[in-house]
């Protein structure tokens, strides 16, 4: 049956997000593991590894938001937005208030269109656009549209700022900080970040690579696992009796009985015995759900 579940790792900086999934790899025996959402080498913290046939409902992630630790120098700039990069401006500090900073972090909660790094993974023409910046070229990125749940203040001792975020999918906050440095007229950029949360995944109940070597060398890497259905932020859960459960198999459209409207048109179908059997999209034209993902758990 393989491994199947999902495993909230506190990925420490200085690391790639590919990295844990190759040593999670070679610790489960698993050849079939991916991570969701990104953590650049110099951030730490949660960062969700699906293990099996949990790498189908990795995309179902994407529904929750994120929370991170911002640390942010400011009067300074860089390249990448980051301390990786090369210094390409410097400001002034002397104007910089607390009361500037909320003032000027109003303009980033909601929804925002917020222009990717240079420096990062979004691609142009098929290429990386770190790649082409790499080389040298010129980097043209469009805005995209995010949404800033919250964003407050924790520390503020110039030149540094402390900032915890909440923030959908998508959102740079590398570029949070040096659109902030602009918009208050001084340069920044992030000098450190922690994800502190990931929908269920919360930054106390991870675990570290040492603690992940040492659980699998003891033959107890499932107690770690989440289930597949902590990737759906509400799920209807619905039972399906046998003739239900065939026909789900086969990749039948079925009438459930419930209301199309729970979690945006998706449900969670279980057999009797309580096995997750099926992701279900709700069908407009026939009225029906459809087994969108099916299980072999």
């Amino acid at each position: 049956m393989g491994v199947n579940g999902l495993l909230n790792v506190n990925k420490p900086a200085g690391c790639t997000s590919f990295s844990i999934v190759a040593g999670i790899r070679r610790l489960s025996g698993e050849r079939r593991v991916g991570h969701a959402g990104t953590l650049d080498p110099a951030a730490s913290g949660v960062l969700p590894v699906c293990l099996g046939q949990a790498t189908r409902v990795a995309e179902y992630l994407l529904q929750y938001p994120k929370e991170y630790v911002a640390g942010i120098e400011m009067g300074i700039s860089t390249d990448t937005y980051d301390g990786e990069g090369r210094v390409t401006g410097r400001g002034p500090l002397h104007n910089i208030s607390l009361a500037c900073v909320e003032h000027a972090l109003r303009a980033f909660e909601g929804a925002i269109d917020q222009v990717p790094p240079a420096f990062s993974a979004v691609k142009i023409g098929g290429r990386k656009a770190y790649d082409l910046a790499r080389a040298g070229q010129q980097v043209i990125l469009q805005p995209r549209r995010v949404h800033i749940h919250n964003i407050k203040v924790i520390s503020f001792d110039l030149p540094y700022l402390k900032l915890i975020i909440s923030c959908s999918k998508g959102t740079y906050i590398r570029s949070l900080a040096n659109d902030l440095g602009q918009s208050l007229g001084c340069h920044a950029y992030l000098k450190d970040l922690v994800r502190t949360s990931y929908g269920p995944f919360k930054i106390e109940d991870s675990v570290t690579p040492d603690q992940l070597q040492k659980t699998a060398s003891e033959g107890h890497l499932n107690q770690m696992l989440y289930p597949l259905d902590c990737a759906f932020p509400v799920s209807e859960r619905v039972y399906l009796d046998e003739s239900q459960a065939g026909s789900v198999q086969k990749g039948l459209d079925v009438p459930l009985g419930i209301q199309s409207q729970c979690s945006k048109g998706y449900c969670c179908a279980y057999t009797t015995d309580g096995r997750l059997l099926a992701v279900m999209k709700f069908v407009t034209e026939n009225g029906l759900w459809h087994p969108e993902k099916v299980f072999n758990l």
